[in-house]
């Protein structure tokens, strides 16, 4: 109820003010489950997605933002139930590979789930490394993925912005790619690789960014 709430006032607000470019949103199935997999520029990739996608997507967040107290707490945590994401403790290696099962069990009920491969935002503009994850998901459920490509949305709320700034963002999605039947005669981790890689090569394309060439490692403060 408070997404449907927060969701019939929200996008149509935030896309009159920041007017955003958005390409390919036809390759967003209009049901079924659905990964939809992006590059990360700017805390504010989890709402710029949701809000432009005319159906609902999960994204993980950390629980912190889900136990606050007081008048305040209230508020953050019905702003993050709101636009539909699910906690997580992020930095609990345990909780981390239990988000994966939360992410399924997101696809098992026909829905769309948001992750981010390369892990963390990327503070210099480069696309990162691909975590095996989205594979691990995608081969499992055997839900399609469809690539995101970002643009402009570190400009949109730079890290360590409170709020977001009046500036124009891109969001371009690329077609479902469907990796059902891959693992048949392929090592599992050569699978998942391999799947990753090529979910990362199409967020390249779209975003236009320098590969790194290595892992995004996170920051103990970030």
């Amino acid at each position: 109820m408070l997404y449907e709430v927060v969701h019939a006032i929200l996008p149509p607000a935030a896309k009159l003010i920041w007017r955003p470019e958005v390409e390919g949103l036809e390759n967003i199935p209009s049901d079924g489950p659905v990964i939809v997999a992006s590059n990360h520029l700017s805390f504010a990739d989890s709402m710029v997605i949701p809000f432009v996608v005319p159906r609902r997507v999960a994204f993980l967040a950390k629980k912190d933002y889900f136990t606050g107290t007081g008048v305040k707490g209230a508020l953050v945590r019905g702003w993050f139930e709101g636009i539909g994401m699910v906690p997580v403790d992020r930095d609990d290696t345990k909780s981390a590979l239990e988000s994966l099962d939360v992410a399924l069990e997101v696809l098992g009920r026909g829905l769309a789930f948001g992750i981010y491969p390369e892990g963390a935002r990327s503070r210099d503009g480069r696309l990162y490394r691909g975590r095996t994850g989205v594979a691990h998901l995608a081969l499992t459920s055997g839900a399609p993925v469809v690539p995101v490509g970002l643009i402009g949305t570190e400009k949109l709320q730079p890290v360590g912005a409170r709020a977001p700034r009046l500036v124009r963002v891109t969001v371009r999605f690329g077609k479902p790619m469907d990796f059902r039947g891959r693992l048949e005669g392929v090592p599992a981790g050569r699978a998942r690789r391999d799947v990753t890689d090529e979910v990362m090569a199409a967020i390249q394309e779209l975003s236009g960014q320098i590969p790194a060439g290595h892992y995004n490692e996170r920051k103990p403060t970030g």
